[in-house]
């Protein structure tokens, strides 16, 4: 039966109760096949790629079918996060998580460096240290395949609709997933949204007041103070620390094609090829740091943005590559770190170069500039 009476139909993760129709949508569906086809069978998925089809079906039928529930969804995606852990990383290393109440519900406004780690990193430490894991806001302009949504709603993902056109359907959107994130923080469950729409390419961490608006869409609706409303909400801002970026080089060269021709052109599949990228690329280190609940919230959205920024700043965990690139002293900056970022910047036009520097080295400058 479904807790929410539908009203949030459209967007929430799926309930227990539609794990096995959404499953066997997946085995149905032609895009999903195709994608494992083409990453695990990358040279028989050409002409001949058809007859592995049924084959690939047979396999995924027999291996999800004792997956009944959104806990078995989140034990096989916590299998595939300590395999992903192990081949992409040197480390994770958490602070914070012990000043949070297991028994709960809390609001993580986070940092947003990569568009699937970064929920995912701050679940894999939730999951590990017998927390809830949270319901994660995901955008629709990520959900252009059925398939992709499917995955999401499996994984507790609710959906922002960036699309919505017109004023008027935007403010009922966003009512919607006003209303949604409060219902689900007085039912128990936590939820983890970006601090702003989108990842901070440039390397700067900044909260975007007009999502804390959003929160208080259904404050307003029930004619409580801003204060009162967003205090009661459990905001904990979380900062999200990679050692190494494994997007980067992209990230850099769109602002660079920015700045020089004033436009940047997204292809098709760039966004799922940012995923991958993510994923599986070399990340060295990770530090997630949770932040102190947000108890008294000010009078403003952007008086508390402020606070959500000066904490995620001071909690931002810094590596020699921030160093490096800010030109500040540390002890952990080596030759062999030097060396390593340089290599980093070989090969690339100066303006990305610089880009890059910028990068990462803003962390180490803000953080500089509130001590």
């Amino acid at each position: 039966m479904c807790i929410d009476n539908d009203i949030y139909k459209e967007i929430r993760p799926y309930n227990d109760d539609e794990v096995k129709g959404a499953i066997q949508r997946l085995i149905d569906d032609k895009d999903f096949i195709n994608a494992i086809l083409k990453y695990r069978f990358p040279h028989a998925s050409g002409m001949f790629g058809w007859l592995l089809i049924p084959l690939i079906k047979r396999f995924l039928v027999k291996k999800w079918s004792n997956v009944t529930s959104v806990k078995n969804v989140q034990d096989y995606v916590a299998k595939y996060m300590r395999a992903t852990i192990d081949h992409s990383c040197n480390g994770v290393t958490i602070t914070g998580l012990d000043k949070l109440d297991p028994n709960k519900a809390y609001l993580f406004v986070s940092n947003h460096r990569d568009i699937a780690m970064d929920p995912a990193m701050v679940n894999w430490c939730l999951f590990n240290n017998n927390f809830n894991t949270v319901r994660i806001a995901i955008g629709d302009n990520l959900l252009k395949k059925p398939c992709a949504t499917e995955l999401m709603r499996l994984n507790k993902s609710f959906i922002v609709k960036r699309s919505a056109k017109g004023p008027r359907e935007l403010m009922k959107s966003l009512g919607l997933l006003s209303s949604y994130i409060s219902h689900s923080l007085m039912t128990g469950n936590n939820i983890w949204i970006a601090q702003k729409e989108g990842r901070a390419k440039d390397g700067n961490d900044k909260t975007d007041p007009a999502i804390l608006k959003m929160f208080f869409m259904e404050g307003r609706k029930q004619k409580l103070p801003f204060a009162e409303f967003m205090s009661g909400l459990n905001i904990v801002p979380v900062a999200i620390s990679y050692e190494n970026d494994p997007c980067d080089l992209a990230k850099a060269q769109e602002l660079y094609q920015k700045e020089t021709t004033g436009t940047y052109e997204k292809s098709e599949f760039e966004d799922i090829e940012s995923i991958v990228q993510g994923i599986v690329g070399q990340k060295r280190r990770i530090h997630i740091s949770f932040g102190d609940v947000i108890t008294e919230a000010p009078e403003t959205p952007d008086e508390l943005a402020a606070i959500i920024d000066k904490q995620i700043t001071e909690n931002y965990h810094l590596f020699p590559s921030n160093y490096i690139a800010a030109d500040i002293e540390s002890e952990q900056v080596t030759a062999a770190e030097r060396q390593l970022f340089e290599q980093k910047l070989a090969d690339q036009p100066q303006g990305v170069q610089t880009i890059l520097r910028r990068m990462y080295a803003l962390p180490a400058q803000k953080k500089q500039a509130v001590e």
